[in-house]
């Protein structure tokens, strides 16, 4: 389990280029629409506001 944010964000960095490889090799719509969809949870958690570790 990462420790901090920046480990935190570089799983979910790891993700996202995992997500851009799979969509490189195929060509099948639906998969392409399900990545996309994945995408934007991942894109949400990475550039929340407050980023994590700050209260306010």
């Amino acid at each position: 389990m990462p420790t901090n944010e920046k480990e935190y964000n570089g799983y979910l960095i790891d993700q996202l280029r995992l997500l851009k490889r799979i969509e490189e090799v195929t060509k099948d719509k639906e998969a392409l629409e399900v990545i996309a969809f994945e995408r934007e949870f991942i894109e949400q958690k990475l550039y929340q506001n407050p980023a994590l570790g700050q209260n306010k």
